[in-house]
């Protein structure tokens, strides 16, 4: 069903409605009409990394690290995989009666706000610091939920809308302020990809202000979305935001107030309780009925095009085996392989199975399901974690011997301050009696994430430094000093310094939050059955570096992401080893009607297979409205055999070669020089990997 016959089905049914009702359909729990058919409906779902707090679901890597696959084309399945497995948990709820939260169609994701500042706890939630790469991996995720049927399979939603990045403990009163610039360059891109490419069904609002309006009831950026972009989906609020209009933000004095403003703006869809206000609102004459019905109108024509109002569809008959089945958690299992990330191998890695007998595993996170999941996570009916994975890779191999070594980050368990250390001489045993170590360190959802959605220790969500807890740096120094081959496997959302364990510690593989069964991805890794392939999609700055960069409550981007960072990262955007010896040789590109082609020949002169990922990057010389570095322009996932040769041809948006002026325009400025490799043309890149990008001009 196209949108102009959900729109006529739409209009008819809400023209039949009282101002009641259809009010009362703009409320996320939105009630049933007895007498027009219409069924409840609850619109509030999650399928950030799969289908999320709606019991068993097959569970992919963390956003950040589906972000560091590089690979579109995986992001589309497991898009496909969560809307399957969403429209399988709603047939048999549906079958039940069952139309509470966590049950409906519209899935509130993905996130494709910038992770401009590594220090905001929900940045995990992101596809990165870049533009582009986020706006690549946000389009493919939403055409994977959303599918190419007739039938809507599922409607995704952008969020947040717009310029959000933290503080978290101030988003319900924060004002961001950004320039023309800095909102088309960074902030907006993504969002438009999503609303003209992806066609995404649904854009969520922001809790803060931007630019001194709140993002709920933004008249700026409404136009920017309707007007500019031509958004035809629906518009919901963030989970009580609206009322954060009086509370926080102060710019109404109350919620009848509140709800007026944010509908008059063009906010469909509140989620939370403000628009129990709206027939009071319209009563009053702050709100004109057809305002209302006309959000009315649109909420109904997605549920049309989503094929949930009576009649049958495609879907009807996906059945509840789906979820969790071979399929789906083989494409789990390869998005935690693509997206862990080897940040460092001084020879250690893949592990030698033949000089091992007994291997040490050791950390708070070696056996723990917490830093397997993530936030905004489902449930798997089986976790994977890397303990156990090496176990069950070694089992009969190698004597794997193990010990948490510490807590996360506590010091003082149950107020016995004896505590602190005490596993502490039974992981330096272990690593004692162990011919290698690996060390399993980092963080979990209790340490970073959302503002009130975990039990964090700073009363918000994001980090004040880059270190990990003090407890954890203690156990890395006494294992390390124990002189055994140790790999440090980081587990975390966000940018960490090691410090002088990362210095010392012969690899470093960076494993994000991999999922349920991640374990056995990082498993395989480690032991050589693939070879690590992800590229970071996050600069990784050093902890004294914070100090030199902006406050975290400014937005402007200066000084900001590898774009503008000055600074030398402890790794940059996009690195990522492998164990093969992967690089670009030549590049030369060829001018089309669209942008670019590059004709990338590529070579592995290392001994193992590997996948890896080229990256072309753009500069405008002689452009004063250039960022200062180059920036991401396109990037293309490949398999390059040992001893082997590939020639692969990428192609550039013109769109993309092209810069911001202060005003926020685009434009052709300055000779644009393109830069292929496996990572970005910098020194630093070039230092960590031996190969340098090649430069085409």
């Amino acid at each position: 069903m196209n949108r102009e016959q959900a729109r006529t089905l739409a209009e008819h049914l809400v023209g039949q409605m009282t101002l009641e009702e259809a009010a009362g359909q703009l409320s996320f729990r939105a009630p049933a009409i007895e007498r027009l058919g219409v069924p409840a409906y609850d619109w509030w779902n999650e399928a950030l990394h799969g289908v999320a707090r709606a019991g068993m679901a097959t569970m992919f890597p963390q956003a950040i690290g589906m972000a560091a696959t590089f690979d579109t084309d995986l992001i589309r399945r497991l898009g496909d995989v969560a809307s399957t497995e969403g429209r399988a948990k709603y047939n048999a709820a549906s079958a039940h009666g069952d139309t509470d939260i966590y049950k409906g169609l519209t899935f509130w994701s993905p996130n494709i706000n910038i992770f401009r500042d590594p220090r905001w706890g929900r940045g995990q939630e992101t596809f990165g610091e870049d533009p582009f790469l986020t706006g690549e991996m946000g389009a493919a995720y939403v055409r994977g939920l959303q599918g190419d049927g007739p039938v809507m399979k599922a409607a995704a939603c952008a969020k947040h809308f717009a310029v959000h990045s933290g503080p978290e403990d101030l988003r319900h009163e924060f004002n961001a302020e950004a320039t023309p610039r800095d909102m088309a360059e960074t902030y907006l891109p993504a969002f438009k990809k999503l609303v003209t490419e992806a066609r995404v069904e649904s854009v969520m609002g922001a809790y803060n202000r931007t630019n001194g309006e709140p993002c709920c009831a933004s008249k700026a950026l409404m136009k920017t979305l309707r007007d500019d972009w031509g958004f035809e989906g629906h518009f919901v609020s963030d989970c009580w935001a609206i009322r954060d209009f009086h509370e926080g933000h102060h710019v109404t004095e109350n919620a009848v107030e509140s709800a007026a403003m944010a509908i008059n703006a063009g906010c469909d869809l509140n989620c939370g309780c403000s628009y129990e206000k709206l027939v009071t609102a319209v009563k009053s004459g702050l709100v004109d009925e057809e305002t209302v019905r006309a959000s009315a109108v649109r909420l109904f024509t997605t549920r049309y095009m989503l094929g949930i109002m009576g009649e049958p569809t495609e879907y009807d008959t996906i059945p509840y085996t789906v979820v969790e089945c071979p399929e789906h958690l083989n494409e789990a299992e390869r998005a935690a392989r693509e997206g862990c990330v080897l940040l460092k191998n001084d020879g250690m890695l893949p592990l030698n199975l033949e000089r091992i007998r007994t291997l040490g595993v050791i950390g708070p996170n070696a056996d723990s399901i917490s830093s397997l999941i993530g936030n905004y996570h489902g449930t798997s009916s089986r976790y994977i974690t890397v303990q156990t994975g090496l176990q069950d890779a070694l089992a009969d191999k190698v004597r794997v011997l193990c010990s948490v070594g510490c807590h996360l980050y506590k010091d003082r368990v149950d107020g016995l301050s004896a505590c602190r250390d005490d596993r502490l001489a039974e992981a330096l045993t272990v690593a004692e009696s162990s011919d290698a170590v690996i060390l399993v360190v980092g963080l979990d959802e209790t340490l970073e994430g959302e503002q009130g959605d975990t039990s964090n220790p700073y009363g918000s969500a994001d980090k004040r430094q880059l270190y990990l807890p003090e407890s954890q740096q203690r156990l890395m120094d006494a294992v390390l000093a124990v002189g055994k081959p140790t790999t440090i496997v980081l587990l975390a959302g966000s940018a960490i310094d090691l410090g002088a364990a990362g210095e010392k510690a012969d690899a470093v593989l960076l494993g994000w939050y991999p999922g349920a069964r991640g374990g056995k991805a990082i498993a395989e890794l480690l032991t050589g059955r693939v070879s690590p392939s992800g590229k970071l999609p996050v600069t990784f700055y050093r902890n004294e570096q914070l100090a030199d960069m902006p406050d975290f409550t400014d937005y402007a981007m200066n000084g900001r992401t590898y774009r503008y960072f000055d600074g030398k990262p402890l790794y940059p955007f996009g690195f990522g080893l492998t164990y093969g010896d992967t690089f670009v040789s030549k590049a030369e590109k060829e001018v089309t009607g669209d942008g670019i082609v590059v004709n990338v020949t590529a070579h592995n002169q290392g001994d193992l297979d590997t996948e890896d990922v080229i990256e072309i990057y753009a500069q405008n010389e002689g452009s004063r409205f250039a960022p200062a570095h180059p920036r991401l322009c396109a990037f293309r996932r490949v398999y390059i055999p040992a001893h082997g040769e590939i020639m692969v041809t990428i192609p550039v948006n013109a769109e993309n070669l092209m810069v911001v002026t202060d005003d926020g325009s685009l434009i052709n400025d300055g000779t644009i020089v393109l830069y292929a490799g496996m990572g970005q043309p910098d020194e630093r890149t070039a230092e960590l990997t031996g190969h340098p990008a090649v430069e085409i001009r």
